[in-house]
């Protein structure tokens, strides 16, 4: 990777870095054929899409007796981990669930209340790396909110990978199916002989996955639209180039097309992070994939002339993951506003919170942090205001009714308060 200094970005430098795509348009067409085709031909399009896109012949499409067998059959060691990041998810989700509530407001008595959604779809990805983790990050949060049926989708394989079943179960999942792809999420929007109906799809995937979302929504919730993995890390010249380092090269590590920069305003340091990032890209057995990411253009090392101007950047990045590695780590914090989850200090990689820690590593991505925040209990939750007027408080708010009632036109609006004083 090369330094850049950011004063110096053209304007093709810049949009490649702040309008991020995860190169959706080159497939809408086709996702849209595939979702057609699920929708109207069910399991026999499920299979047929199995066998053209992951060359693989599914017989049951539901796997969840093999999910659980899988749990059963891992080691140990393994079977472990999985249950400590669960129980960690678990916990710092648990403490999001919010409190029904209701206030007097002078006769006015006003709340709301909040009920989970009935049937979600995960998503968990496969592909070029299995992701157990996206299985706990999806399902957990679901049934921490109270959903009553979870299903997760995951892409067939030969074999099924293991470790990804068993996540599904150690986190609750109540179905399990064999699918991935844009396949899966109009299977799971729409339902097939073997695979239920859902009301709300979430999960990370690839650009197949990403536009099928999109053209399924409106028929279904989804989470949000996800595009290839993110970091940016702002960092001055206190931090450790190691870590750094490591900190992006593990990112890079997720897909080609994933985003990697790190800001500083020191440009020693910046060539110091440089040279420790291709030292342990060579030492990584993904390097192929790792250094395609490094160079592709939503990737870079770059140099503010502050690290205010550094801040700016960041801001306008608005990366699914920030990594704040800075003497006053606090401070530049609270002058972020737009970032998907934020890393704070030399000792949190960013693959804690990918599989331990707790936070949620569903994300917003492509500057989509500037306005959502990532997977939690909330995504899974509706929200119900309740009132209860007393005659005293209709009356005081009678006149203000009935004007704007009958300015709108809506004549018995008002006449329904009137009727109550008659």
């Amino acid at each position: 990777m090369n330094t850049k200094e950011i004063a110096d970005l053209g304007p093709d430098e810049r949009r490649a870095l702040f309008d991020r795509d995860a190169g959706i348009e080159s497939v809408r067409s086709d996702v849209r054929d595939i979702i057609k085709r699920v929708r109207d031909e069910g399991d026999v399009a499920v299979r047929e899409f199995s066998r053209e896109f992951d060359d693989v012949e599914v017989g049951n499409i539901d796997i969840t007796d093999k999910a659980e067998r899988a749990y059963e059959e891992i080691d140990a060691d393994v079977r472990e981990a999985i249950e400590d990041a669960a129980e960690n998810i678990r916990e710092f989700h648990e403490a999001q669930m919010p409190d029904d509530w209701r206030e007097d407001f002078g006769g006015r008595e006003l709340g709301r209340r909040f009920r989970p959604i009935e049937r979600v779809g995960v998503y968990a990805p496969g592909g070029t790396a299995a992701y157990p983790s996206s299985a706990l990050m999806g399902v957990i949060p679901a049934k921490v909110a109270g959903v009553e049926q979870v299903s997760v989708a995951t892409p067939p394989g030969e074999p099924q990978n293991p470790i990804t079943l068993a996540a599904i179960h150690a986190a609750g999942a109540d179905r399990v199916y064999r699918v991935g792809g844009a396949q899966a999420i109009g299977a799971m929007a729409y339902g097939t002989e073997q695979i239920d109906r859902v009301q709300k799809v979430v999960g990370p995937g690839n650009r197949w996955v990403t536009v099928a979302k999109a053209e399924v929504q409106g028929d279904v919730a989804i989470d949000f639209l996800a595009g290839p993995s993110e970091l940016l890390v702002l960092a001055d010249d206190s931090a450790n180039p190691k870590y750094v380092a490591s900190d992006m090269v593990a990112q890079a590590e997720h897909d080609e097309n994933a985003s990697v920069v790190m800001v500083t305003d020191d440009a020693e340091f910046a060539e110091e992070v440089t040279e420790e990032i291709d030292q342990q890209a060579s030492e990584r057995e993904r390097e192929d994939v790792i250094r395609v990411a490094l160079d592709n253009d939503a990737s870079g090392v770059f140099v503010a002339r502050s690290m205010s101007e550094g801040l700016l950047f960041a801001e306008e990045y608005a990366a699914e993951h920030l990594s704040i590695q800075a003497e006053d780590d606090e401070e530049l914090l609270n002058r972020i506003d737009s970032a998907g989850s934020v890393f704070l200090g030399s000792y949190t990689p960013v693959a804690a919170g990918d599989y331990a820690s707790g936070t949620n590593h569903v994300l917003p991505t492509t500057g989509l942090a500037k306005i959502t925040g990532g997977l939690s209990v909330d995504t899974f939750l509706r929200s119900t205001t309740v009132q209860r007027l007393d005659e005293h408080a209709l009356d005081s708010l009678s006149g203000t009714i009935k004007t704007l009632a009958e300015a709108e036109g809506l004549e018995a609006h008002a006449e329904s308060v009137r009727k109550r004083f008659e």
